[in-house]
């Protein structure tokens, strides 16, 4: 059995290699377990890259990714994915937080016949800002109802799937994924595990409010079609309150014909009402065919400059479709 370990990095050379070595000590529990870890540098502005190749060059478990862009967590674990060659893949975070040591409690579902395992945090427990907390809560609540998300789950970022699964993912090739909305997609056999969340080792959550209102779009206008049909509900809805008002003005214009009422409040309110459902319902319209134009131009979700990996007593650098094997200092084209 051997297990494929996915850790997008951004903004954690301070933190990655605590995460390696911990998942190397807890492997050594189980030497029937053969493993390989996938890391991806999401163009992070630190020196994360310059960290996981020294750690490369003595660990040929270890393979690094190097992406020519920031193309978001979610890209970078598509990536990671796709150099994945593992029965099992588990994706965990760069700063620590996962619990690593709770790892084979993650991981017994899937041998019960479950096709992926979460790790479920109590938001009451979670380890993060208010606004990490509150962009899990409303993300949690839209893939409810957008995505038809089992209530009893919450989805966080330690995750363990079958590879069957992996490889159903790595068919999506349009822009912006979204790996839960990927996972539930593909699966409805999922199971929780129970577990906390720890303390970040250094730094504090690389996630901004505008990037969590960015998935969420992601989230709902790649897997569903729910929020057009609100539209059109709410559309309707609007129509109906204002034929019904338009009746209820001439019933009593002619049940009082001398009343006299300007009524220019309520209609400024009323056309303020209006126009903003108006610009709402064409905002959501704009996303999706966005969405739609982005993906007519075959835009990638990732793009790969090169990767790392140490082979034995050599060290392997992939660049531009060319493979070159440094030898005491030597570099080879092959």
């Amino acid at each position: 059995m051997k297990l494929s370990f996915v850790i997008p990095c951004y903004r954690s050379e301070n933190t990655v290699v605590h995460v390696l070595e911990e998942i190397k000590e807890k492997m050594t529990e189980r030497p029937e377990y053969t493993f390989e870890v996938i890391t991806v540098n999401d163009n992070s502005p630190d020196h994360v890259l310059d960290v996981l190749r020294e750690y490369a060059s003595t660990h040929d478990f270890l393979k690094v990714v190097d992406l020519t862009r920031n193309f978001g967590q979610h890209a970078a674990m598509m990536a990671g994915l796709s150099q994945t060659s593992g029965d099992r893949v588990v994706f965990l975070d760069d700063d620590f937080q996962c619990p690593v040591d709770r790892l084979w409690d993650l991981l017994e579902p899937l041998s019960q016949g479950y096709d992926v395992a979460y790790a479920q945090y109590a938001f009451d427990d979670r380890k993060e800002s208010f606004f990490r907390v509150l962009g899990s809560r409303l993300n949690d609540a839209m893939m409810c109802s957008l995505l038809d998300k089992p209530k009893n789950l919450r989805v966080t970022n330690f995750i363990a799937l079958k590879a069957f699964i992996a490889e159903e993912i790595l068919q999506y090739k349009n822009p912006y994924p979204y790996i839960d909305g990927l996972l539930l997609r593909s699966t409805q056999n999922i199971a929780v595990v129970p577990m906390e969340d720890r303390e970040r080792l250094s730094g504090s959550s690389t996630y901004t409010i505008f990037k969590l209102f960015a998935l969420f779009f992601s989230g709902f206008t790649a897997f569903s079609i729910k929020p057009l049909r609100i539209a059109t509900i709410v559309g309707t809805g609007t129509s109906v309150l204002g034929f019904l008002w338009g009746i209820f003005i001439i019933v009593r214009k002619l049940l009082h014909p001398l009343e006299i009422d300007a009524g220019y409040s309520s209609i400024m309110a009323g056309m303020l009402f209006i126009g903003g459902m108006i610009m709402i319902m064409l905002g959501i319209c704009g996303e999706y065919i966005g969405r739609i134009y982005i993906s007519l131009n075959s835009s990638p979700q990732y793009v790969i400059r090169s990767t790392y990996q140490k082979k034995n007593t050599s060290f392997s650098e992939t660049e531009d479709g060319k493979e070159r094997i440094r030898e005491t200092g030597n570099v080879k084209d092959q």
